[in-house]
């Protein structure tokens, strides 16, 4: 068996992770062309821009951020290189969890030993993957406490894919959903709401028995909407679509570092543990995939259905004092008018009703989402 070290952290620092896809910006299409653009980029811009599993896919990251104010600035700074680069090549980049009618089929897989391997072990499940999510570290002090977040987050996952959902669209057709991305993950072995795990311990044991029988390679193929992160010592947050621009995507940061930060707090205080049924958790994300910022989810301590602006209104109170600790309260408090305005889906959707082009979704929103014109 292997031993996992857990390398803890002393205060809930941030990473946050963007999945943006590279558009032709002629005809609106994927483009498979990282390749090509990455290695355009400085040195220093470059070490925090990765590849990912398909070409038509980079992954812009921030460093270890002690505030969510920080992460944006690094962001944004990466974004601006990374856009500039991908335009003087006639390269867009699409801020949405699916692409409006670009068909997986047609995507090519990056040219790397572990993500051929990936795609031979997966087939068709691994090459369906042409999606684009976020993904948020938060810094925690012990494997044990970390694994505990995980299952006391559950609860609230719904509500972060909800508010972020950005998918209606699969292969030019309306899905009907809008998070079309969430069922494309779950379609993995090792992908959705996690197992319920005690401690590190467990965790531990639970991932040596994948890899000794086979089932995964290594721990990265774990894909938990969340799950702890052992080499960074954080809890990482996955279940969240790709909002539509870089405001959204701070004020989800800030909600995921407050809830964390607070579920941290309440452990080491001694707080009694509410169970919820892993039942109800999952009709919860059903409901988020299905409806977006429209769902009603089930809350679990009252049983009773709440519009999504109610759960955010309530959550917002309880973090309000942990983020104001924190210097994120100005963007927790935009979730508030994500939860009651049109989602990205919602917008994606509108536009295409009212051109009947699914490549002026893309042109509008590529538009809109530029860092030269925020």
């Amino acid at each position: 068996m292997t031993k996992l070290g857990f390398t803890a952290n002393e205060s809930p620092t941030i990473g946050v992770e963007l999945e943006l896809g590279l558009v032709d910006l002629d005809t609106m299409a994927l483009s498979s062309s990282a390749g090509q653009l990455l290695p355009q980029l400085s040195a220093e811009v470059a070490s925090f821009v990765k590849p990912e599993l398909m070409q038509s896919c980079v992954e812009v990251i921030t460093g270890v951020c002690r505030s969510v104010d920080d992460a944006g600035r690094e962001l944004r700074e990466r974004l601006q290189s990374v856009e500039s680069i991908c335009e003087s090549n006639g390269v867009g980049l699409w801020w949405g969890a699916t692409h409006p009618f670009s068909v997986w089929r047609d995507q090519q897989v990056t040219p790397n030993d572990r993500y051929h391997d990936l795609v031979n072990s997966l087939q068709e499940m691994a090459r369906r993957l042409v999606t684009f999510g976020l993904h948020i570290h938060v810094g925690v002090d012990s494997g044990d406490k970390a694994v505990m977040i995980c299952d006391r987050i559950l609860q609230h996952l719904p509500t972060l894919l909800a508010l972020t959902a950005s998918s209606p669209f699969w292969e030019n057709r309306n899905t009907g959903l809008h998070s079309q991305r969430s069922k494309i993950m779950e379609g993995l072995p090792t992908a959705g709401l996690p197992p319920l795990m005690r401690n590190w311990s467990e965790y531990v044991w639970l991932v040596n028995q994948m890899v000794e029988s086979g089932f995964i390679n290594t721990i990265r193929e774990i894909w938990w909407d969340v799950r702890p992160h052992h080499n960074f010592g954080t809890v990482e947050v996955r279940v969240c679509d790709m909002p539509g621009n870089l405001e959204d995507v701070l004020a989800i940061t800030a909600l995921v570092q407050s809830l964390v930060k607070t579920l941290s707090d309440m452990i080491d205080n001694g707080a009694y543990q509410h169970d919820c049924h892993p039942m109800m958790v999952r009709q919860n994300k059903w409901r988020a995939a299905r409806f977006g910022t429209h769902a009603k989810l089930v809350n679990s301590f009252t049983y009773e259905v709440e519009s999504l602006g109610l759960v955010v209104n309530a959550l917002v109170e309880k973090l309000s004092p942990t983020a104001e600790q924190l210097g994120c309260l100005n963007h927790l408090e935009r979730a508030r008018a994500m939860a009651t305005a049109p989602s990205w889906a919602d917008k994606q959707l509108a536009i295409l009703d009212k051109t009947g082009d699914p490549r002026e979704v893309v042109r509008q929103l590529i538009s809109q989402s530029r860092m030269s014109a925020s």
